[in-house]
């Protein structure tokens, strides 16, 4: 399942999300003890973290790259609930099983934390367990904004207001244009919105000719005119 596992001396000193991370709140001392616990994990694209229904026996803060998180309905369709960046903190449940399958979408690398380690540190450590239950009410808000977006808008309105939450940079040219990077599959990103990969394409295809965006490549977009995007996003003709 995964390419690479160590257990190293300090993991954190090059770490590039430390900040934004659940261990942010910690103290060099305190960092020190968690660190005992920790095992840096690497994965190729496609390779599962977890699976829906497996005991949760990790947590996982991802330190580089993507992953995604989906759900099988009964029919055999897939949601893909969420897509995961550096910082992000999965596969901690209240129950005994993961509530969902965790996918590499690229090459990522990871902490991974035992859960019973992880539940003992937290006893000694509340700091960081506000910090995790802040992080879970993060993703609930996400969630619920999740749900409006399938349940009331239309194709358009849900890839406008995909492109416009994934993280973008400005465009090096300095004109007031934005470059996303879309590392997943136009199939990926049509479970995410509940689309067929079709609606995906036909879309994209759209907002390109109207010149909102720009597809250099198919997994690099800039956002040529993002007023005209977010409004779009916001169910505005």
């Amino acid at each position: 399942m995964l390419t690479g596992a160590a257990r190293v001396a300090n993991p954190c000193a090059a770490c590039a999300v430390r900040e934004q991370a659940v261990c942010a709140a910690l103290s060099p001392g305190r960092l020190q003890r968690l660190i005992a616990i920790v095992t840096r994990v690497s994965f190729e694209p496609d390779q599962i973290l977890f699976l829906e229904g497996e005991p949760d026996e990790y947590a996982f803060n991802i330190s580089e790259g993507i992953a995604r998180l989906s759900k099988m309905l009964s029919d055999g369709r897939r949601l893909v609930t969420a897509f995961v960046h550096p910082g992000d903190f999965i596969g901690l449940t209240p129950r005994h099983a993961y509530a969902c399958t965790a996918e590499a979408v690229t090459a990522l690398r990871v902490c991974r934390f035992p859960k019973a380690g992880l539940q003992a540190f937290f006893r000694d450590n509340p700091g960081m367990e506000r910090r995790v239950l802040a992080m879970a009410s993060a993703e609930l808000w996400d969630a619920q904004s999740q749900l409006m977006l399938l349940g009331r808008k239309t194709a358009r309105e849900r890839l406008a207001s995909f492109l416009r939450n994934w993280p973008s940079r400005p465009l090096p040219s300095g004109k007031s244009a934005w470059v996303i990077d879309l590392p997943m599959t136009r199939t990926d990103i049509a479970d995410h919105l509940g689309l067929t990969p079709e609606t995906v394409c036909r879309t994209f295809t759209a907002l390109v000719k109207e010149g909102i965006v720009e597809m250099p490549l198919a997994e690099r977009i800039i956002l040529s005119r993002p007023n005209r995007l977010e409004k779009i996003a916001e169910g505005e003709s």
